[in-house]
């Protein structure tokens, strides 16, 4: 792992995602699209097998947005991966675009699902997880799930599947932000010790810092325990990089204006 480059990459897509929520004129997820993005530059950067100029390529590692309005921290990495042009990313969320506000399906731009209904990610990593065992093949599954999405009952539903099922090829990793659409992720639903659910769910759980590079790669590639599908609890800022966003849930869903996008950018620089 190059952390240094790892790190410049997700500069690089934090500053991407302002630069495109600015140019759309319209309302974006900026801060769980910001919270993640130390992941999936590692994902991207680091871990995931893939083949930037064919996409579709069958031995490639598999990733699932599960939390789809996080797309920008998505779309970002697909960028700065070299899958998608900057062509392609400057079209977000205009008219008959490929990238809209929530993934869809597409394989020549890199992405293996839709993702706009919650709780729905998982179960389709446990059904590639499962067909790559039958298969014989070796490649991994990565489901990206938001801690508030983890309110839904389909999620335990795949928790539950993917132990029995001993998909130890199979790695979520939760934003674990701590805000959702309507508030404090606790004052909605508490989970109390959330890493304690799953280890009682049969996974193998690492607690992590998800702004923490090397921490974040070396939970992804070691960690293994044979038979066990791995979650990463991801501890991480919502509107990371951006101080007036970081933390703030007005934030979740908003338009960034000139000036806004001018203050994120010397926040930006600044950290």
């Amino acid at each position: 792992m190059n952390e240094q480059a790892i790190r410049d990459m997700a500069l690089k897509m934090r500053r991407s995602i302002l630069d495109i929520s600015h140019t759309c004129n319209l309302s974006a997820h900026l801060g769980g699209g910001l919270s993640m993005v130390d992941i999936t530059a590692t994902l991207y950067g680091s871990v995931m097998r893939f083949q930037k100029d064919n996409p579709a390529w069958e031995g490639r590692d598999r990733f699932i947005l599960s939390k789809g309005h996080g797309v920008l921290g998505y779309f970002s990495a697909l960028l700065a991966a070299g899958i998608i042009s900057e062509e392609k990313f400057a079209t977000f969320q205009t008219n008959e675009s490929d990238l809209i506000a929530h993934p869809v399906m597409n394989m020549e731009l890199g992405m293996e699902s839709s993702n706009g209904s919650l709780g729905q990610g998982l179960s389709l990593g446990v059904g590639l997880a499962l067909a790559a065992k039958k298969k014989g093949m070796d490649h991994k599954i990565y489901v990206l799930l938001g801690d508030g999405e983890c309110n839904e009952g389909s999620v335990w539903e795949a928790v539950m599947c993917a132990a029995q099922l001993k998909l130890d090829n199979l790695v979520a990793i939760v934003d674990y932000n701590r805000l959702q659409s309507d508030g404090a992720a606790p004052d909605i639903i508490d989970f109390g010790n959330f890493e304690d659910k799953w280890k009682a769910f049969g996974w193998n759980v690492c607690g992590i810092d998800g702004h923490n590079i090397p921490e974040i790669h070396n939970a992804l590639v070691n960690c293994q325990v044979e038979g066990k599908p791995k979650v990463l609890v991801a501890h991480t800022v919502k509107g990371k990089g951006v101080k007036f966003m970081e933390n703030n849930n007005e934030w979740h869903h908003n338009r960034l204006t000139k000036t806004h996008y001018e203050q994120a950018l010397i926040e930006l620089e600044g950290n």
